[in-house]
């Protein structure tokens, strides 16, 4: 469990990037505006990014608050198995395990995710409490079953519906046949190419 240690800052020294503990919640700076309303106290309207969830909101800080400062940490982590809800990871530099739930991975993550894989954990800094996972960009996947269409059938007609090895459905072109070995997008599901 992590052990809160306050490192407290004034709202006013704040800057972009800064990571802070607030509700017991974690959040990064995006941006920020120091405001001198005519009538009224002087505020802070920020931009936040929850780092356990990856959602932005606003939020404005009164003059004179304070914040929580935390530091960051980013560690290489490889996918080792799946069991049950947990998927499990190994830090190949000191052969720390660890073990993260679905929830905590994302469902959009779940789906690219095989065996061997690299990723990116971020931890709160000499702590071992994670805070978000991060999956390559591009993935590799090879093609477990897809359908052969003709033309005009498919929703766009030069694409068809194909699975790939970790279950995931998306469109690929009309030439992609199973087992072959594809490069894929994980921001937006799409296609990107055959691998020779």
């Amino acid at each position: 469990m992590y052990m809160k240690k306050k490192i407290l800052i004034n709202i006013s020294k704040i800057k972009k990037g800064i990571c802070f503990e607030m509700n017991n919640k974690f959040f990064k700076i995006i941006e920020f505006l120091h405001v001198k309303p005519g009538k009224g106290n002087a505020f802070v309207r920020t931009k936040i990014k929850n780092l356990q969830n990856g959602n932005i909101i606003n939020n404005n800080f009164s003059s004179g608050s304070k914040i929580n400062k935390i530091e960051i940490e980013s560690k290489h982590y490889t996918f080792l198995y799946k069991k049950d809800n947990n998927f499990y990871f190994i830090n190949k530099n000191d052969y720390n395990q660890i073990y993260l739930s679905i929830n905590f991975i994302g469902k959009n993550n779940i789906l690219f995710l095989k065996e061997n894989d690299n990723v990116i954990i971020n931890f709160i800094k000499d702590k071992n409490f994670p805070l978000s996972l991060k999956i390559k960009k591009y993935v590799f996947l090879k093609v477990k079953k897809t359908k052969k269409e003709k033309k005009g059938n498919s929703i766009n007609k030069n694409y068809k519906k194909s699975i790939l090895e970790t279950g995931i459905s998306i469109y690929t072109p009309l030439f992609i046949k199973k087992g072959d070995l594809i490069k894929v997008n994980t921001k937006n599901k799409q296609y990107i190419e055959r691998v020779s």
